[in-house]
């Protein structure tokens, strides 16, 4: 990864941490002076995404770290790390706007407020914006940190959109004297509920996976292989295996060529396979090659 790919993952990263450290104040303080408990709990909710943010920077910061004696295949799982950190903090959070929620339904509803109402939709424009931009940058960096960032920028979306729809109905409800749209936040905020946990397990399950190295994709292994056997040496694949290690790829291959073959050749055979995959597959960071004895007789 080359060191602007590098510097642009930070600085999203960075932009990601800020934002959520302003809007948290922003809701927390709209909220408690206007008296409005859904744009409160959303900046409760916002702070946890504050940690999140902070998690996924460093992370991404100490993926960047070049392999050492005690980490020869990189650090590129801390990414995977912070995002299954992220996971849980949105779990958490769904959990936190479903009481919420559910709450609100046996309480008095609270008077609506205009304040309230644009600080909400601020958030939800600010979150969109961000959720596309770390997004972008994510899947062409392939950043498992980014990437969780964006996800979480996406939940805060569902919540922010919960809070307009929530407090412009109270909003229309007091000005039509409708009493039942007060209550029209917290069924918006079991629905965002339900889509924040979706999000989260999905993201938990990538994590995991990535954790307990899985395997690449089938479609993945089947274009290594292809690439495999453009080299006229390679006479068959034994064993083909290939893993995510955050945001680069680890492929490990045994092959068989010609048993005549001097070590000099092998050695040039083994280059001429890494450079065909790496120049083809560019998050593959590292090819583990096993050459083989064929022999004519095994046609």
């Amino acid at each position: 990864m080359s060191q602007g790919t590098n510097s642009n993952t930070l600085i999203a990263g960075w932009i990601s941490l800020i934002s959520n450290v302003v809007l948290t104040i922003l809701k927390i303080v709209t909220g408690t002076v206007f008296h409005s408990p859904v744009l409160l709990a959303d900046g409760y909710h916002n702070a946890g995404d504050v940690v999140a943010s902070a998690a996924a920077l460093t992370s991404m910061r100490i993926s960047k770290r070049p392999a050492d004696e005690d980490h020869p295949y990189g650090h590129g799982k801390a990414e995977v790390i912070s995002s299954a950190i992220v996971a849980i903090i949105l779990g958490l959070a769904a959990i936190y706007i479903a009481y919420e929620s559910i709450s609100a339904f046996f309480e008095e509803p609270e008077k609506a407020s205009l304040i309230a109402f644009i600080t909400a939709i601020i958030s939800l424009v600010w979150k969109q914006i961000l959720f596309v931009y770390t997004i972008r940058i994510g899947k062409r960096t392939n950043s498992k940190g980014l990437m969780a960032t964006a996800y979480d920028h996406l939940a805060d979306v569902y919540a922010s959109l919960a809070a307009v729809l929530g407090i412009g109905l109270a909003l229309v409800g007091e000005f039509y004297d409708i009493k039942i749209l007060a209550y029209g936040d917290p069924i918006a905020g079991i629905i965002v509920t339900t889509l924040v946990f979706k999000l989260a397990y999905e993201m938990g399950i990538e994590a995991l996976d990535t954790l307990m190295e899985k395997s690449v994709s089938r479609e993945r292994l089947d274009s290594f292989a292809s690439l495999i056997l453009t080299v006229p040496e390679v006479k068959r694949i034994d064993r083909l295996r290939a893993r995510e290690h955050g945001h680069y790829v680890l492929v490990d291959l045994r092959v068989g060529v010609p048993g005549g073959k001097t070590i000099q050749e092998g050695h040039d055979i083994i280059r001429k396979i890494k450079k065909t995959i790496m120049e083809n597959h560019h998050d593959v960071d590292e090819v583990l090659i096993h050459l083989n004895p064929w022999y004519d007789n095994e046609k």
